[in-house]
């Protein structure tokens, strides 16, 4: 229970550091949540900062996910452990302590986790993730079925990796990444889908008016 109480309040904090609200002030002297989603993450910081800064931001977004279950195995050697801690990153980046809770989805950050718990399954959610992007030109369209199926993929391999003759399947806590962390981004997708079927949604390399007029 000890490495519980230790690692998730930090891994929430780590998750909490808000890059994307960096990067829009170093880089375009704006906040990002005025603009665009009114989110932090690298699809608002591309409308508003420019694709340098989005780069930036995804890598160290991706980062938060990745450096989490990375400390969580090397310290604590515990599969719980290692969920519990990619889980919160999650949270903190989607209600951020440092900002008054107003944050992203979790779509860069549980991506960095779902490929460090399982390369598998993160090699699935990028290719689904990345190819829809790349013919429909929808990040939220890409972003909500790399989590959905890349979390099946993960559940798949944990539950039942062994029976499908998987060499070295995740170990079965790491299914509930998938069910609560790709539920979690989903739903934090909510209002995007509501737009994809409305026929509103925002194509990728659409910008807003960042003009302090505006």
């Amino acid at each position: 229970m000890t490495d519980y109480l230790i690692l998730v309040p930090l891994a929430y904090l780590l998750g909490s550091v808000p890059f994307g609200l960096v990067a829009g002030r170093l880089v375009a002297n704006v906040d990002v949540r005025d603009y665009g989603s009114g989110k932090i993450g690298m699809t608002n910081v591309l409308r508003t900062s420019g694709k340098t800064a989005a780069a930036v931001v995804l890598l160290l977004d991706m980062g938060k996910g990745v450096l989490a279950v990375l400390i969580a195995r090397w310290i604590f050697d515990s599969p719980g452990v290692e969920v519990a801690a990619a889980l919160a990153v999650l949270f903190g980046h989607n209600w951020p302590v440092f900002i008054k809770f107003r944050g992203g989805r979790g779509t860069a950050s549980g991506w960095g986790g779902l490929l460090i718990l399982s390369p598998i399954a993160g090699l699935i959610a990028t290719l689904i993730g990345l190819g829809l992007v790349a013919l429909t030109r929808y990040v939220s369209l890409g972003s909500i079925m790399a989590a959905s199926l890349g979390s099946l993929a993960l559940i798949i391999l944990a539950v039942f990796g062994t029976q499908l003759a998987v060499p070295s399947p995740p170990p079965l806590e790491y299914s509930w990444y998938g069910v609560i962390g790709g539920t979690l981004i989903v739903v934090r997708h909510w209002d995007n889908i509501r737009r994809l079927l409305d026929g509103t949604e925002r194509k990728i390399g659409q910008s807003v008016d960042t003009d302090s007029s505006h």
